[in-house]
């Protein structure tokens, strides 16, 4: 049996989610958890062979708590499963090590064999979702999206500076080339036309 911790915030979801992976007869949900720090301790407690984690979580969202579950443990294997599969959200969760990704839209039966082929060892990352990544015409460097997803978070420039270690002139000029290339004047426009264009 494949051992899996389940973490979604929608309760009727996730527990579906979960009485259908355990009808299987291949998969145990060891655990059931509503938001990303749970998932974290209950990850660390548990050691399931695989965490099948949603994107959008409160508190602590699918992206920060994969990254901080990975930090401690590389070889956890993390399947996200998000509404919300667009090149953007796809770049962040490899970038931190998610050995899946799969839309919320996905075939139950088809999740089964994605979970039992992650906990084999393999990857699994939706065709159309990696396709629209691959086409993506994104201008942005990563350290200009990285400064774009801290004004979202409602940064100031020192706040960005004191949290990735750079000098504050230094983030100005990242906030500067990103309102170049966006064609906006300010910060938050060039943040918002980024999130827009799924670049974020």
């Amino acid at each position: 049996m494949i051992r899996v911790i389940v973490a979604d915030d929608e309760n009727l979801l996730r527990s579906a989610v979960a009485s259908f992976l355990e009808r299987s007869g291949r998969i145990e949900v060891v655990a059931e958890v509503a938001d990303g720090a749970q998932a974290i301790l209950a990850t660390r407690r548990l050691m399931p062979e695989v965490v099948l984690m949603d994107f959008e979580m409160p508190k602590v969202d699918g992206i920060e708590a994969s990254s901080a579950i990975l930090r401690a443990n590389p070889q956890q294997n993390i399947v996200m499963l998000t509404r919300h599969a667009r090149p953007g959200v796809l770049r962040r969760a490899l970038r931190v090590g998610v050995t899946g990704f799969v839309p919320k839209s996905i075939d139950p039966a088809r999740l089964v064999d994605i979970v039992c082929d992650t906990a084999a060892g393999h990857r699994y990352i939706d065709p159309e979702v990696s396709s629209a990544a691959m086409t993506d015409d994104c201008p942005l460097s990563e350290r200009e999206i990285e400064v774009l997803r801290l004004t979202d978070e409602g940064l100031t420039v020192r706040e960005m500076a004191n949290l990735i270690h750079l000098a504050p002139g230094t983030i100005r000029n990242y906030l500067s080339s990103a309102l170049s290339k966006t064609s906006t004047s300010s910060r938050l426009a060039a943040m918002r036309v980024a999130k827009a264009r799924d670049w974020l």
